[in-house]
């Protein structure tokens, strides 16, 4: 482990990189990607992909994001995460939501999320920003969903999966992400009700080992996603994902021609 991780380890579910971490790759082309993760399904951070994008530069500046989209509401997440009890949602106007991040509370009743938001669609100043990957074309599918996930230090995703192939893009600061592959699918507890039938019982932050007792010693990879890097996640691959300062990424989803679904 990295001298400069030591601290951060403190922050994270038990076990955090210990293991396995996430391949690295520079100046990855479209056909190796496909070769080597898209067909095999196996996660890779593509660390220069985004040097390009104009958001690299004008994310970080909150006057500038106050500029282009403070008039506008947009829906928020407050609370630890969506299966916490003291979890709602909440409209706002982006000018308040970029005080709240910036306010002292740091506590997780008090976070508040933009998250899996489609901001593009409703900003097009911001949509301008960035360009959809070259990767995200692989396998001759279309993009289903672009979604901002936008928020302070502390924001959690719990453990989860998502239908479709996914890139999830660094802009401004660095998050924690957790990856189970999708044969353990069986073993990572996910909920018997169909809403949440892709999220897991079980709270990483805090596992109840005598509930959850398989949980520690199923094998995962993770990483620290860094500022302009990204992270491709293969279909119904479980993630966990934890901001550790404040953090602007996009999500973008799209399907293979052979997986797509009718709708």
């Amino acid at each position: 482990m990295a001298e400069g991780s030591k601290p951060v380890v403190k922050l994270l579910p038990v076990k955090s990189l210990s293991c396995k971490t996430v391949e690295k790759k520079c100046g990855l082309s479209l056909e190796g990607f496909l070769r080597e993760h898209f067909v095999s399904g196996s996660p890779v951070i593509i660390t220069d992909a985004m040097n390009h994008w104009p958001a690299k530069d004008r994310w970080f500046d909150m006057n500038y994001l106050n500029k282009v989209a403070g008039f506008r509401t947009v829906p928020v997440e407050v609370g630890k995460n969506y299966l916490s009890p003291d979890w709602k949602q909440e409209l706002i106007t982006f000018s308040e939501f970029l005080e709240r991040i910036q306010s002292s509370d740091c506590s997780s009743a008090g976070l508040t999320y933009l998250a899996q938001h489609q901001l593009f669609d409703q900003i097009q100043e911001l949509k301008q920003d960035i360009v959809v990957p070259d990767y995200c074309f692989a396998g001759g599918g279309e993009i289903r969903s672009l979604n901002a996930w936008f928020g302070p230090p502390g924001t959690v995703t719990p453990l989860h999966h998502d239908p479709h192939h996914n890139i999830l893009a660094q802009v401004v600061g660095k998050k924690y992400i957790r990856l189970y592959p999708s044969s353990l699918s069986g073993e990572l507890y996910p909920h018997s009700e169909s809403m949440l039938s892709n999220s897991s019982q079980v709270d990483l932050d805090n596992i109840d080992e005598n509930e959850f007792s398989r949980m520690l010693d199923l094998e995962f990879v993770d990483c620290i996603l860094e500022e302009g890097e990204m992270l491709y996640i293969p279909p119904k691959w479980w993630h966990y994902v934890r901001s550790l300062t404040p953090s602007f990424s996009v999500s973008f989803w799209w399907s293979d021609e052979v997986n797509s679904p009718e709708s």
